[in-house]
C-alpha cells in the first residue's frame, strides 16, 4: 500500500525561502532512495508563509526506513501552524477516467 504524506507548513513569511531551502538536501536524497517515488517542499505561490509538502512511497516501511536515515535540514525555522496528513492509499489510477 502506497503512503503520501501531504499538506501545508506555516512560518514566517521572511523566512519561508531559507526554510525551503534548507530542505533541499532532504529533497534530494529522497528522491534517489529506493521506494520513494516523489517527494516535493515548495514554496506556495499564493501565500508567504506557506510551504507546501508532497511526500509519496512505495509502502509505510520504506517511509519509516527513510525517515529514520534522512539527513536534517541545514536552515529550520519556527512552524507558525501544520496541516500535513498521512494518507495510505489502497488503488491508484488516472484522474480522468
Amino acid at each position: 500500500m502506497t503512503v503520501i504524506v501531504a499538506g501545508k507548513v506555516y512560518v514566517d513569511p521572511e523566512v519561508r525561502d531559507p526554510y525551503v531551502e534548507g530542505h533541499q538536501v532532504i529533497v534530494e536524497r529522497a528522491r534517489v532512495y529506493p521506494g520513494c517515488l516523489d517527494v516535493s517542499i515548495s514554496p506556495d505561490p499564493l501565500e508567504a508563509g506557506r510551504v507546501n509538502i508532497f511526500e509519496h512511497f512505495e509502502s509505510e516501511e520504506v517511509l519509516d526506513a527513510w525517515r529514520a536515515i534522512s539527513p536534517a535540514p541545514t536552515f529550520t525555522a519556527e512552524i507558525r501552524d501544520v496541516e500535513v496528513l498521512k494518507h495510505r492509499i489502497a488503488r491508484s489510477g488516472p484522474p480522468f477516467d
